[in-house]
């Protein structure tokens, strides 16, 4: 049997198996700083209000698939000294899909949002994104699983690109400063970026539809994130950037119109790019 085919259908339970393991190792092996309470509490807190938002919205029940892959990614990302902030993070994270909506899509990566909401309005909240370390085996590891996770999900294209504008955006400031390369190599190994690239700007229901969209949505990103880490200085500037873009996307879902993104399971028949018909849930 081909490998693909032993592969779950829905990328969500790859998602989930990896972002799992991410946390397994950070929790046993990597001195991550996470209370042992935490992500139980956030994957709760997470499952409660898809539950109770769906109730509310009246939508049909989509499951807790993406609810439990938006806790494993604040749980892998946040950092607080208040017991409320990560429950807090959670529920505006999953709420956000049902009220932050356009067109039957919602706006911002749920789990982005969380922690851009947290930081804004409570000094109790930061990101820590390179907790993983420098090293190469491990993050070279991880970026395998992520890539394997978004070209199952169709979209491996939008990581891509924003990785290689990264990179090179990296690489000309280098040359351009007459910094030694290794300082380059240093930069690209951060447990963070591998996270970000992979399962957080890579997200199917918040990327645009078109694949060149999806590529010119990438550049724009890595630009914008280039400009406020270097040159306003922001620190987690890779997540203001995908914050501050987001809303673009369904001007770009617009100009370029494409089949809208289902996924699988959903009654919709596939094809290459994505599925063709466009779904109001916010799964």
């Amino acid at each position: 049997m081909p490998l693909a085919d032993a592969l779950p259908r829905d990328p969500r339970y790859l998602q989930i198996a990896f972002l799992s393991s991410f946390l397994v190792a950070g929790v046993g092996w990597l001195g991550f700083d996470i209370p042992v309470w935490q992500p139980p509490l956030i994957i709760l807190t997470a499952c409660v209000t898809q539950w109770a938002m769906t109730r509310l919205f009246r939508t049909p029940p989509v499951g807790y698939l993406s609810p439990l892959i938006t806790s494993l990614g604040l749980s892998l990302l946040l950092r607080t000294d208040a017991f409320w902030v990560g429950p807090f993070a959670a529920a505006v994270a999953i709420s956000g899909k049902f009220v932050l909506r356009t067109r039957g899509k919602h706006l911002f990566n749920p789990t982005n949002l969380g922690l851009v909401v947290a930081m804004l309005l409570t000094s109790h909240a930061w990101c820590s994104p390179s907790q993983w370390g420098h090293s190469g085996a491990l993050l070279g590891w991880f970026a395998a699983f992520g890539l394997a996770v978004a070209h199952r999900s169709f979209r491996s294209d939008v990581s891509l690109a924003f990785l290689g504008s990264w990179v090179l955006l990296k690489a000309a400031r280098i040359f351009y400063l007459g910094a030694p390369w290794a300082s380059l190599q240093h930069q690209l190994s951060a447990g963070g970026l591998i996270l970000f690239t992979f399962f957080m700007i890579s997200d199917p229901k918040t990327t645009p539809d078109h694949r060149v969209g999806r590529v010119l949505y990438a550049v724009f990103v890595a630009g914008l994130a280039f400009f406020l880490l270097h040159g306003l200085w922001w620190q987690n500037a890779l997540i203001w950037a995908l914050c501050l873009t987001s809303p673009l996307t369904p001007l770009i879902d617009r100009v370029l119109p494409s089949g809208r993104f289902q996924w699988p399971g959903g009654g919709v028949p596939e094809r290459n790019d994505a599925c063709v018909s466009v779904s109001s849930q916010p799964a």
